[in-house]
């Protein structure tokens, strides 16, 4: 097993790391962290969200900044608000025992752009954004990203599927000569690998971790055999076997959604809903309860899961499956993370094993039936 000293990180480093309680590097650190300190280059990193990818690229993009200098060298793109905060603050932690401060900031739409272009005004070395404001921001000319050394891409498959390739293409569109890009991906569609020959080196270093199984090994598949009518009983069954247990629950529609958040509120267990026409403040709320426990199972659309991180889920459950296999990797991947193991259960009705072997076949993965 590596350290993260015989990865080439200093000693402040690997102090804020502790404290943080990560001791022993990933899989994907472990063969990121080196090349990236070692080497000026453009990388792709295919990886799980999960595998530890934020300390992957933040410790080698922490280690190139200059903090003598008062410029914009480093910009990390992500999906979403949660996760450009989530990625801030891990940063902000990593550098606390560093000498010479280094600035990050983190810009997202849903907040006030005045005071975010206020903060912008700060010395800052690192900015964290969505893809939409980012943009805006430049073309306010409030953040100048010519002096970018290194730009990341995270969860890019995701950016992507949420519309954000117009935004995406003309911000790498800015200074792509003076910058390496370091790209991670769960998934690798066309459309990346369109991104990667345009904008990237054909010399970047290439890491695929633990793509032979596209999903964590620590996740047990099962599915339960039910009908549609009986689908809001079987949930409510497993919520009371589960008791004190954390989870999210995936809905293919918003009014599905809202339908199963009611019916489960009505039968008296702990649930909070995510869906796409949340205002931004609806959705802080909800997730500062998930968060902090009050709420215990959140019931939620594909896209409006999107970039959420929180530790200790211990399932994942399918009120339908998932229209794609990349939704059924992204889902599932909400559990089992940071080493612990969790489940991903289905709800099925008759006609879907089919769609079952499918999925089992394609991703490599073993389905148990469980019975109610």
């Amino acid at each position: 097993m590596n350290t993260f000293a015989e990865l080439g990180i200093s000693k402040a480093y690997i102090k804020g790391l502790k404290e943080l309680n990560i001791i022993t590097p990933t899989e994907i650190q472990t063969a990121v962290i080196p090349k990236l300190l070692a080497t000026k280059t453009d990388l792709i990193g295919l990886a799980q969200t999960g595998t530890g990818k934020t300390a992957a690229f933040g410790l080698p993009i922490l280690n190139s900044i200059n903090p003598t200098k008062e410029e914009v060298q480093g910009l990390i793109i992500a999906p979403t608000r949660e996760l450009v905060q989530q990625i801030k603050k891990q940063l902000f932690k990593f550098t606390k025992y560093v000498e010479e401060k280094i600035f990050v900031e983190g810009v997202y739409g849903g907040e006030r752009i005045e005071r975010q272009i206020k903060n912008l005004k700060r010395p800052t070395h690192i900015v964290v954004a969505t893809p939409g404001r980012l943009l805006d921001l430049i073309e306010r000319e409030a953040v100048d990203i010519s002096k970018v050394k290194t730009l990341i891409l995270d969860e890019a498959d995701e950016m992507l599927s949420m519309g954000f390739k117009e935004d995406l293409n003309k911000i790498l569109a800015y200074n792509t000569s003076k910058r390496h890009t370091w790209l991670f991906s769960a998934t690798m569609p066309e459309e990346i690998k369109r991104i990667v020959r345009t904008y990237m080196s054909d010399k970047a270093i290439r890491i695929a971790v633990n793509q032979n199984g596209l999903v964590n090994k620590n996740i047990y598949h099962h599915f339960i055999n039910t009908t549609v009518k009986n689908k809001n009983k079987v949930i409510a069954r497993l919520l009371n076997k589960r008791d004190g247990e954390r989870g999210i629950i995936f809905c293919r529609t918003k009014a599905g959604t809202k339908q199963l958040a009611a019916q489960l509120k009505a039968d008296g267990f702990a649930v909070g809903a995510l869906e796409g026409d949340m205002k931004q403040k609806e959705r802080d709320k909800v997730m500062r309860a998930f968060k902090n426990k009050s709420v215990r199972v959140l019931i939620s659309t594909d896209v409006s899961a999107r970039g959420i991180d929180v530790q200790n889920l211990s399932f994942v459950l399918h009120h339908q499956l998932p229209q794609t296999l990349d939704y059924y990797t992204h889902r599932s991947g909400r559990t089992a993370r940071g080493g612990k193991t969790g489940q991903s259960i289905a709800l099925i009705v008759s006609g879907e094993m089919q769609k079952v072997m499918e999925i089992q076949k394609a991703l490599g993965i073993k389905f148990r039936e469980m019975a109610m």
